[in-house]
C-alpha cells in the first residue's frame, strides 16, 4: 500500500466515525505520482450528503501529509453495496450498538415492488437476541432503520441492505 493510500484509509465517514472510509467500503483507490494523488470514492447512495466532507477531510489529510495536489473523483459505478463493507468495520458497527447489514439480495429480472415493511434477519448488537422488532423503517440517517430488542428492551440501528 502506498503512502498515499495508508493516510486516505485512516480518514473515518462523518455520519459514523467508528468507520474509516476504507472499511466502508467508499474509498476505491489511490493512486500516487510525486505530489500528486488522486483518491477514488462511491458514495454509498447518489444522494448522500456526506461526500462534501469526505471529500474535504480527504484532501486535508493528504495535504497535511506533503502532497500538494490531492484531487477526489467520485465514481458511480458500480454502485455502492453494504457488501462492501469489510469485516473490520462490521465487527466497528457492533461494537458500537449498530447492527451489521446482512448480504444484499441480487434479483434476475425486475425487482418485485412490495410495500410491506422489509423482514430482515438480524440480531440486537448488545445481547445477540433474535426477538427484535422494527420500530422506525428510517432512522437518523436514510441508511439505517431503527429497531428494539424485545429481550433486552434496547433499542437500536440497523445498517440497511443496499
Amino acid at each position: 500500500m502506498s503512502t498515499a493510500a495508508a493516510i486516505a484509509s485512516t480518514v473515518v465517514d462523518p455520519e459514523m466515525p467508528m468507520l474509516t472510509l476504507a472499511d466502508l467500503g467508499v474509498l476505491r483507490w489511490v493512486e500516487e505520482d510525486g505530489d500528486t494523488v488522486i483518491v477514488t470514492i462511491t458514495p454509498t447512495y447518489s444522494g448522500c450528503p456526506a461526500m462534501a466532507t469526505m471529500r474535504d477531510d480527504l484532501r486535508h489529510r493528504l495535504r497535511d501529509a506533503g502532497y500538494a495536489d490531492v484531487r477526489v473523483r467520485v465514481q458511480l459505478e458500480p454502485a455502492w453495496s453494504t457488501d462492501w463493507i469489510t469485516p473490520a468495520g462490521r465487527a466497528a458497527l457492533a461494537a458500537h450498538g449498530l447492527s451489521a447489514p446482512g448480504p444484499v439480495l441480487h434479483h434476475d429480472g425486475p425487482v418485485p415492488l412490495n410495500l410491506q415493511p422489509v423482514r430482515r434477519s438480524l440480531t440486537c448488537p448488545r445481547c445477540a437476541s433474535a426477538e427484535v422488532e422494527l420500530t422506525s423503517e428510517f432512522g437518523p440517517t436514510p441508511c439505517t432503520a431503527l429497531y428494539r430488542c424485545a429481550a433486552c428492551l434496547e433499542p437500536f440501528e440497523h445498517l440497511k441492505e443496499i
